[in-house]
């Protein structure tokens, strides 16, 4: 697969699809289908189909029962196997660590939804003054995403840029000068450059780097020992190798094709699907910050996740509610160059979903990826039913 094609994947950073915005509230659970399912299967089915990713995990986890079900693998050349504690890139389910962090300064008064870019962040353009922290993380900011900028590939292509270590600031500086898509609340439209100013907003508040407040606000309280923010395209052992699909030439690996930096707070992170599980159960379940925070996050609009997650979608603050046959579930989908994700949790915490695959497909792949993301679409929400039953 040749640089540019890579670099026109790169740029989806975990982009979603549009959605029209409108005000949703309240939950409706329609009639669960009970009817058993072979996630085991499933995983191989889609590993195996035109177009599918070379491995597939899933975790589902109801109580203290947990079952993890996996196939294909996680290095094409050396044919190991996925396993649960391999790292992987989240992509853009790394935008909920940063509304997590961003939650959790809330819930302690550090930071307000109503802050606006404008008070933590003066010098950044006067056009972005009066956006909130709320619109930020619900995607209803209006400000342009800096990975579809024309600047931002240009970049991308000049020397060893892929490799480059800019700081989040600099990332903004691809749309600084472009106007707002529209005002800011009026509707919903995902934006990486949401969760890069959320990051930034976190730092200014808090006085202190945002990894640091990951760590405190969120590796720790939920004994995440596997996950980590690099700056550079780095991935510790032991990890599941990620690949770019294009049948029928063999996938492409791209562990380590470009830096974390180029995403940061948006896509940045790297995890695994144990840390996952653990941190979509305890950021659902609000052990990150309290009920009184949560009620202001679960306050929906139409908005799909990136790529769209299962069933019918709404977007909270930093948050999607999946609405499925079998009920509701809360979480967040990512996709990066070499990796699909999907996590999801009860508002509980006690019933919860992983998805992973070491493949990027999304709903704006060609055939036959398009094949292998709709059943992917499907098997994550046959895997919440799993959860949900």
């Amino acid at each position: 697969m040749s640089r540019v094609r890579l670099l026109s994947v790169l740029l989806v950073l975990g982009a979603a699809t549009a959605a029209l915005a409108g005000n949703s509230f309240g939950e409706s659970h329609g009639a669960a289908s009970t009817k058993a399912v072979d996630l085991g299967a499933e995983l191989k089915g889609l590993v195996a189909m035109p177009g599918g990713p070379p491995g597939a995990i899933a975790i589902v986890q109801r109580g203290g029962s947990t079952s993890v079900y996996r196939a294909g693998v996680s290095n094409i050349r050396s044919g190991a196997p996925l396993d649960a504690g391999q790292r992987m890139r989240i992509a853009s389910v790394s935008k909920a660590f940063s509304a997590a962090v961003a939650l959790a300064l809330v819930d302690r008064r550090v930071l307000a939804l109503s802050d606006t870019i404008g008070k933590w962040l003066p010098d950044l353009p006067k056009k972005w003054r009066h956006i909130t922290l709320a619109e930020l993380l619900q995607h209803t900011s209006g400000l342009p995403d800096f990975s579809e900028s024309k600047g931002f590939p240009d970049y991308l292509m000049h020397d060893d840029n892929l490799h480059s270590t800019p700081p989040p600031r600099f990332l903004l500086t691809f749309v600084e000068n472009e106007k707002l898509r529209f005002t800011p609340g009026a509707r919903y439209q995902y934006s990486n450059t949401d969760n890069i100013v959320v990051g930034l907003m976190a730092e200014a508040a808090s006085d202190r780097k945002y990894n640091s407040l990951l760590s405190s606000l969120v590796y720790l309280p939920l004994h995440m020992q596997q996950t980590s923010l690099p700056t550079g395209p780095e991935i510790s052992s032991p990890f599941m190798h990620g690949y770019t699909l294009d049948p029928p030439r063999e996938p492409t690996d791209v562990t380590t094709f470009a830096s974390a930096a180029l995403s940061w707070a948006s896509g940045g992170i790297v995890s695994t699907p144990d840390d996952l599980n653990r941190f979509v159960r305890g950021y659902v379940g609000a052990r990150l910050f309290g009920r009184k925070v949560q009620s202001r996050q679960l306050q929906f609009v139409r908005g799909s996740s990136g790529p769209p997650g299962p069933g019918e979608n709404f977007a909270g603050l930093g948050i999607f509610r999946y609405r499925t046959r079998c009920g509701s579930i809360y979480g967040h989908t990512g996709n990066i160059p070499g990796w699909t994700q999907f996590i999801a949790s009860t508002l509980d915490g006690k019933r919860s979903v992983v998805v992973s695959v070491n493949g990027q497909i999304n709903e704006q792949s060609k055939q036959p990826m398009l094949d292998a993301w709709r059943r992917l679409r499907q098997i994550e929400e046959d895997a919440v039913c799993a959860a949900l039953s």
